[in-house]
């Protein structure tokens, strides 16, 4: 019997090790698995793999419309799935709204994947997780951002995280499937791409290798520290809207605790910033304004409570 090329191997086995996960087999057993394809090396390669891990998965292939041909992309990359022996749907979408074409497509995109019930298998990579650390740095994100992309942060599903770009490409030739080469991920308007063929490459060379995936270890280990801390302000039994309740407790923990108020009390998104001027109500009071929030929000201080209001037009 031929083994399987050591790179088909590679990535088979991460996606076995992730589905053979007890929190992950859970969401498989309520409703399945399908996987997100791009028709790109990355979702190839998972498509793969998934295929001959799993029984009865699906892909779904998202035609955001954006490039022309993009249909014939997205009918290809279905008939690809369906060659391994996956069914395969094609999910047209419409790319619209704010934020720049990038967050917009990305919206798009995951509004079309997310199952009724079930697991979406994604195809990032351990390239991909050091870019999002590195942007995380970049910005001054928090460690939230720092920590990367969860494996399972469900309904969606990562199992490739550990594995490298260049692997996943290696697996696709060994099995003969052809990727498709998206022009968007060789265009430097992007910020992700000018980090890819330029920032890590420099680090790569300074460093002499191994910055993804050190960056990748960085990224797990500070998730480990941040699910710890979470445990703990989910256990928090004060009143989240006291100040002298809030007051004792150490900084990391107190803008968890009021992270998890804020989101509890109708906020839509919060950044890192947002928390770290609310919880200056709590550490810097000098009888400063409320603080702006998405979702037409302000948080105040008042009689020695935070509370939510309305923002006044």
């Amino acid at each position: 019997m031929n083994r399987p090329d050591p790179a088909v191997s590679e990535v088979r086995t991460a996606v076995r090790r992730f589905l053979a996960e007890p929190a992950v087999a859970g969401h498989v057993e309520r409703g399945g698995v399908a996987v997100a394809v791009s028709g790109g090396a990355d979702s190839l390669a998972l498509a793969a793999a998934t295929a001959h891990v799993v029984q009865g998965a699906r892909a779904l292939v998202v035609d955001h419309g954006l490039q022309a041909g993009s249909a014939e992309v997205a009918d290809r990359a279905a008939a690809l799935c369906r060659g391994l022996g996956l069914d395969a749907a094609v999910l047209p979408v419409v790319v619209d709204g704010g934020g720049g074409p990038e967050a917009a497509a990305r919206r798009a995109r995951y509004a079309a994947l997310r199952p009724s019930r079930g697991l979406v298998l994604l195809g990032h990579t351990r390239d991909d997780q050091a870019e999002t650390v590195l942007l995380g740095l970049g910005r001054g994100s928090g460690p939230r951002s720092i920590a990367g992309m969860k494996p399972l942060d469900a309904p969606w599903g990562r199992p490739l995280l550990g594995v490298s770009r260049t692997t996943t490409t290696a697996a696709c030739a060994a099995l003969g499937l052809e990727p498709w080469h998206d022009p968007h991920n060789t265009d430097p308007a992007f910020t992700r791409v000018r980090l890819r063929t330029e920032v890590l490459p420099l680090l790569e060379d300074v460093l002499q290798g191994g910055v993804a995936a050190a960056l990748a270890r960085t990224a797990a280990q500070l998730r480990d520290d941040n699910d710890a801390l979470d445990d703990l302000a989910a256990a928090f039994e004060g009143d989240p809207a006291d100040v002298s309740a809030l007051e004792p407790l150490p900084p990391a923990l107190r803008r968890r605790v009021i992270r998890r108020w804020l989101l509890a009390s109708g906020t839509p998104e919060l950044s890192d910033s947002h928390v770290r001027a609310v919880d200056a109500l709590v550490s810097g009071w000098r009888g400063q304004g409320g603080v702006w929030l998405s979702g037409g929000l302000v948080a105040r201080r008042a009689h020695g409570r935070l509370k939510l209001d309305p923002r006044q037009s």
